[in-house]
């Protein structure tokens, strides 16, 4: 059988504005530089059919229907209930009912593809879903009327990039679980990370109070949680595969604009929080190694309150006596001059008494009586022992 022999290389000149250029070139006559490597990486793309799927079940859960409306009131009166209890448990609760991530995701696939009628679907649901939310707070709040807020209300009034970064990764989560059906089973916990219903009721429990300051917290707070999560399932979708960039690249711009914008009060946020931070730890230094008071009493637990001016803060201490109107006064001149800056001083002290079990009298020929007098005072139907 006749062998055919490789193609032979040769050289082809060629003229290129005047001069003269060689070209390697095989037998063929197909220049060596023609043959070029196949790209090292490939833009993943969506099946037809998983990306038709994707977009109905998209359009199934983010329309208005009556489940996601009675999901919302519920989650919505629990988490409310849950505040006013302070009680985190019962806000847990409401977190993992409340459906407000679902329409979400359908906003961020219908900005990236330029789906209108998805994209207004999301919109809807969820402003219909945060003004039920921010109404039945309100009349929930007007009927209790609580005097003062609990820690978890006040926790949810001071967002910073903490709170961004946990949206963006609860975001990305959640888009690709909606996207991989086998760990869908991690979408409680995503609405536990998030926490989307809660702060909508902070902000009708603040409203109810007119307190301002409250409401404007949880409203920045409530957008950056909306935000960051539209955000990384606009990115999650696209690197998966499900919208090609050159369509995307508009929405992207947009979304990504509008979070930088919520970068500056969150960044403000958070460096006022590690500046109260180090103050609260010097506070606790100078108090219990600098002060005689706390030589003779043991801190138990502290807790701040940076909403009023001057700062409250409750110290818990166990002492065996009571610390009189004075000694705080004294403590609280002691701070300022330490830290520079007022702060209220509130002890809840706890009397510590050592109590032990009665010592018996010892036994004597005055007392003890005879062994018949002792069986005499048995009571009823016990025997003595032998």
């Amino acid at each position: 059988m006749e062998q055919i022999p490789p193609p032979e290389l040769g050289v082809e000149a060629e003229a290129i504005n005047g001069a003269v250029v060689e070209t390697a070139v095989d037998s063929s006559g197909i220049p060596s530089s023609a043959r070029r490597r196949p790209p090292m990486f490939h833009w993943p793309v969506a099946k037809p059919e998983e990306y038709a799927e994707l977009m109905l079940g998209l359009m199934r859960e983010s329309r208005l229907s009556l489940n996601y409306l009675m999901l919302v009131i519920g989650s919505c009166v629990i988490a409310t209930l849950g505040l006013m209890a302070n009680s985190p448990a019962v806000i847990i609760g409401a977190m993992i009912v409340a459906p407000l991530m679902l329409p979400i995701r359908g906003l961020a696939m219908g900005a990236l593809e330029g789906n209108l009628v998805l994209f207004r679907t999301g919109i809807l649901s969820i402003a219909v879903g945060t003004a039920i939310g921010v109404g039945v707070s309100f009349l929930l709040g007007r009927l209790v009327g609580l005097p003062q807020w609990g820690s978890e209300v006040l926790a949810r009034t001071q967002p910073n990039l903490l709170d961004l970064g946990v949206a963006l990764a609860a975001g990305g989560i959640g888009a690709f679980a909606r996207v991989r059906k086998e760990i869908s089973d991690s979408l409680a916990g995503v609405a536990i990370a998030v926490a989307l219903m809660p702060p909508v009721c902070v902000i009708g429990l603040g409203l109810a109070h007119a307190d301002w300051s409250t409401s404007l917290g949880a409203s920045l707070l409530y957008a950056t949680n909306l935000l960051g999560i539209a955000l990384a399932c606009m990115v999650t979708f696209l690197a998966m595969g499900y919208a090609p960039l050159h369509k995307a690249r508009s929405a992207l711009s947009w979304m990504l604009g509008l979070v930088m914008l919520l970068v500056v009060p969150l960044g403000a946020s958070m460096t006022r929080l590690l500046y109260q931070a180090r103050l609260e730890s010097a506070l606790r230094s100078a108090l219990l190694n600098k002060t005689i008071t706390f030589q003779r009493v043991t801190l138990v637990r502290s807790d701040f309150n940076w909403v009023v001016y001057p700062p409250e803060v409750v110290l818990s201490v166990r002492a065996d006596e009571p610390i009189t109107p004075r000694q705080a006064t004294l403590l609280e001149e002691f701070v300022e001059s330490e830290l520079g800056r007022p702060f209220t001083l509130i002890f809840q002290v706890v009397q510590a008494q050592e109590v032990r079990r009665e010592t018996p009298a010892p036994v004597t020929e005055d007392n003890s009586g005879s062994l018949s007098d002792w069986f005499i005072r048995l009571p009823k139907g016990i025997i003595p022992p032998h």
